[in-house]
Order: C-alpha cells, then sequence, then structure tokens
C-alpha cells in the first residue's frame, strides 16, 4: 500500500524500507511512526521477504522525534509521552526485534534519539563515515526511550553506556565502530551498494537458521525487552511534564542553549 512518510519497495525476496521525510531529517511524527510500524508489521512480515534493509532518504537516517510538531497532549493538556511510546514508537523497536528474519541498517546521516534507537534496533548496522549516532535526549530534558537503554549496555558497557545517556554527545560512525555499536563503515559513496549486497546475501541465506539465533540471542542478551519499553515509557511520561522538558524543546526551536533548573 502507498506511504506518506515511508517508502517500502520488494525485489525478489529483499525488502527495502526508506524513511522518507528528508526535509526534517526524517524526524518522527506520529503518522511516520504509525506508517514504519505498518509497514514493519505488515510488508515486511510477508513470507515472500526473507531480508529487510532500513534506510534514510536525504542527507539523514533519522534526526529523532519531530520537536518542531509538538506532541499529543494527554486531558490535562501536558505531553502524553508514555502514550506516544507505548502505541507507536516502542511497537516499531519490538517488531523488528521480533520478526524472523534479518534487518539491516545502512545509517547514511544522523542517527539521533529515537532514530538511533531505530538503528541500533537492527541486527546488523552499517554506517555512512560522515554519518554519527547518539542518545541526545539529555539535551531537551528527556532520558533514553525507544529500548536504547536495553540496546547500548550489551554493546558498549557500563561507562559507554553511561556516558552516551548523560552526555548526549555525538559518536561519530568510526567511534561507534570501535566502541561495537555498529558492524561496519564504508565510505559515503559505497553504503547503498554495500548495503544491497548484504541484504541481498542474507536473503539468499537460511532464514529459518536466522530465527531461531535471532530468538535465542535476543533472551539472551535483552531478557525481557517489553519490561523495559516499559519502564522507559512510565520514566519518559513522567520527564514531559517537566518544566525542564518544556525548556529544552523551547530552547532546541529557538537555537539556543537551554537553562535547566530541575523542576
Amino acid at each position: 500500500m502507498p506511504y506518506e512518510t515511508v517508502t517500502w519497495e520488494q525485489s525478489g525476496a529483499v525488502g527495502r524500507l526508506t524513511l522518507n521525510r528528508p526535509h526534517s531529517l526524517n524526524a518522527w511524527t506520529p503518522e511516520f511512526g504509525h506508517e514504519l510500524r505498518q509497514a514493519l508489521e505488515g510488508d515486511a512480515a510477508a513470507e515472500s521477504v526473507r531480508a529487510v534493509l532500513i534506510t534514510g532518504a536525504g542527507r539523514g537516517f533519522s534526526s529523532g522525534a519531530d520537536l518542531k510538531a509538538g506532541f499529543e497532549p494527554a486531558d490535562d493538556g501536558l505531553p502524553n509521552l508514555g502514550k506516544e511510546l507505548n502505541e507507536i514508537y516502542h511497537p516499531v523497536i519490538t517488531a523488528i526485534r521480533r520478526i524472523e528474519k534479518p534487518v539491516i541498517a545502512a545509517v547514511n546521516g544522523p542517527a539521533v534519539g529515537i532514530g538511533c534507537s531505530l538503528a541500533l534496533a537492527c541486527d546488523l548496522i552499517m554506517a555512512a563515515e560522515s554519518a554519527f549516532f547518539g542518545l541526545a535526549f539529555v539535551n531537551v530534558g528527556l532520558m533514553p526511550d525507544g529500548g536504547s537503554t536495553a540496546l547500548v549496555p550489551p554493546a558498549v558497557g557500563r561507562a559507554r553506556a553511561f556516558q552516551m545517556a548523560l552526555l548526549g554527545e555525538r559518536i561519530p560512525a568510526p567511534q561507534a565502530l570501535e566502541w561495537g555499536l555498529i558492524n561496519w563503515v564504508h565510505p559515503d559513496d559505497r553504503l547503498l551498494a554495500e548495503a544491497d549486497a548484504l541484504v541481498e546475501r542474507m536473503a539468499a541465506g537460511p532464514t529459518r537458521s536466522y530465527a531461531s539465533s535471532k530468538r535465542a540471542l535476543n533472551q539472551f542478551i535483552y531478557g525481557d525487552l517489553n519490561a523495559q519499553l516499559g519502564l522507559e515509557a512510565e520514566l519518559q511520561h513522567a520527564l514531559g511534564r517537566t518544566k525542564d522538558f518544556v525548556e529544552g524543546t523551547a530552547a532546541f526551536v529557538e537555537k539556543r542553549a537551554p537553562a535547566f533548573t530541575g523542576r
């Protein structure tokens, strides 16, 4: 079916999902999240698809939530971040982890916030040399979500996980490779060719073997991912009601440094 904010293409046994809001570096809106979820749970789950590639249109992979678009309010008028995470963002992450076929990320530019979580949720991750990753939630008074509190520590260890969460720094692709966040770095002009070659290779492989490996590794590495996603949603919902979040988002839109007060 046609989508407005993502593009789905199937060629043989390969499905290619492109995040398609290039004017915003593929920032997430509710429509974007719903369409991404629908593509993953519907198109990508089809039996004829044996491997999936996710990449971004334009200069970025995904810059995270679209702060300029705002958030759906709860009955009291405050942002209902818990609902958005539970109904839109987190089902995308669980769809990637549960789908019984390889999912490959080709990170062609910035992967920030929930965009970083999306990339790290994939089974294999390659990035362009100019790409970077970041859990930038702290810069607007929030905490990492999208499952990143479960996805990051096993990859980089305790010290670096805290560094990413508390400082929100950019992690350039070569550094992400050194830290164990991703699998490969390629020259910008070679990324998609390398990604296509890998996804075609995976689609021609023993997909039942891949599915069993993925299930076993999910169980050992991530344990109860659903519980962690639930905790993230609960904590993020509370943070969305703080004055620091209001200040952080205003500062982002106004392109100035935030003045946080801890309230």
